[in-house]
């Protein structure tokens, strides 16, 4: 897509996202979300090399996460949840809708849609993938892949309270805008990691969610 073609959208309306998937991401999967015998390019492991331990691509667990994208006043918002409470692992931190791919998934797109579904009630008829993401590589032992799609309007949401505290919107204009993005670090058990962090009001955006939306702007809007 030409810069005069970018101009034919208002800035971050779903017209434009649209127009930068359709010229940049596809909906084929990438070779590092299918191959265990790659390091993906994008993951905790690229802040924090010292902590990578040999074997950990090979090993991932293949997960996937779907960015939801609304529109609300022309423009372009960001679904997100909050992970519930009484979980065991990364209670209560920002996310997207996903998780494992389960043998009975189709594929990465086919559990995304799926997570969605069963964490926030987001119907898949509404949903019209736009493109994936480059593969993240988590510390924890995950290759996720994040597939960016579009939400029909109007929809209504059912969350599931026992794996999601609530859901809610961010505009795409505050999380493509690297002001609000910064680098930081937290050291626990004598173990520095570092991670992107973007707060949005009194949610905490950090980590791997961070990250894809990292990963996001680099590839449409940089």
């Amino acid at each position: 897509m030409t810069t005069s073609q970018m101009h034919e959208f208002a800035p971050f309306s779903a017209a434009d996202l649209r127009a930068r998937a359709q010229a940049r991401l596809s909906l084929e999967l990438p070779a590092a979300a299918i191959d265990p015998r790659q390091l993906p390019h994008r993951g905790d492991h690229v802040l924090n090399p010292d902590l990578y331990q040999d074997g950990l691509a090979e090993s991932a667990k293949p997960a996937a996460v779907l960015i939801p994208i609304i529109t609300r006043d022309d423009e372009a918002h960001v679904l997100l949840t909050r992970r519930s409470l009484a979980l065991r692992r990364h209670a209560g931190q920002v996310a997207f809708p996903g998780g494992r791919i389960d043998p009975e998934d189709n594929g990465p797109m086919d559990a995304a849609l799926r997570e969605a579904e069963e964490e926030i009630g987001l119907a898949r008829a509404l949903v019209t993938p736009l493109g994936f993401l480059d593969a993240y590589l988590t510390h924890s032992g995950f290759r996720i892949l994040p597939l960016l799609a579009e939400v029909q309007m109007p929809f209504d949401l059912t969350i599931n309270r026992a794996e999601v505290e609530e859901a809610f919107e961010v505009p795409l204009r505050f999380l493509m805008d690297t002001n609000n993005h910064t680098r930081e670090s937290r050291t626990r058990e004598g173990v520095t990691r570092h991670f992107h962090k973007m707060p949005y009001g009194e949610k905490n955006i950090w980590g791997v969610t961070a990250g894809i939306i990292r990963n996001l702007h680099e590839r449409l809007y940089a």
